[in-house]
């Protein structure tokens, strides 16, 4: 996962221009608000990534965690949500210390597929120990096997065409394929999960998951696991 936490606290052309960056933050902000359980509830959001939209998430809850490993963009993000006092930057491990059973609901999207396996076992071990026993789980963008990056092209054109930002998605495919993101997505890989072995995981790790009729976010080739501790 380090060299993907690298790749992401440097400057990068994963986002075709500011309205693509805005959107896309925008509705995942949106889809996990619909998660959240109560007004008071406390919110971890695993590797939360830019996280612009973290305050329509807090005005839904009591206190939203945003835990990100990225040193440049927790401080961004410190440095924009300073005025809430809901929210919070934090380290994974700080998120790592809390104490059992204090979260309601814990997201890790988009995640995944930047994690070794022996990674991911570890988050859904410390995941089922900081959930309370009426909590969940969120685990979201869950890559699937045998589906090429063309799909990701679609379905970020068709992202763009509904949002208003067909024409820079094209040209940042075109940037992206000449940048260091091709080079690191053919050295390092992404992981890939089948629903069948994505749910073994988490039976594994103590948790009954189902997955979601609709991933978070925009691409519907990807997928989203509700889950809850057993």
């Amino acid at each position: 996962m380090r060299a993907w936490i690298d790749y992401y606290d440097s400057p990068h052309t994963i986002y075709a221009n500011a309205r693509h960056r805005d959107v896309h933050f925008k509705h995942v902000a949106s889809d996990i608000v619909g998660y959240v359980p109560s007004s008071d509830a406390i919110v971890v959001d695993y590797s939360c990534g830019e996280a612009l939209y973290a305050g329509m998430v807090a005005d839904a809850c009591g206190k939203l965690i945003l835990a990100e490993p990225a040193p440049g963009v927790r401080a961004r993000i410190a440095a924009l949500f300073s005025g809430n006092p809901k929210i919070s930057a934090v380290t994974l491990e700080d998120v790592a210390a809390m104490p059992d059973g204090s979260a309601d609901l814990i997201v890790m999207h988009s995640v995944s597929q930047y994690m070794s396996a022996e990674e991911i076992d570890a988050a859904l071990k410390t995941f089922r120990r900081l959930l309370k026993p009426s909590g969940t789980f969120v685990l979201g963008d869950v890559l699937v096997p045998n589906v090429s990056a063309v799909t990701d092209v679609l379905t970020l054109l068709r992202f763009g065409l509904a949002d208003g930002f067909l024409i820079a998605a094209a040209a940042s495919l075109v940037r992206t394929f000449f940048s260091n993101y091709w080079q690191l997505r053919t050295s390092v890989g992404l992981a890939r999960y089948s629903e069948a072995g994505m749910l073994a995981k988490l039976s594994a790790a103590g948790f009954s998951a189902v997955r979601q009729p609709k991933n978070i976010g925009h691409n519907w080739a990807r997928m989203t696991f509700v889950c809850r501790p057993v």
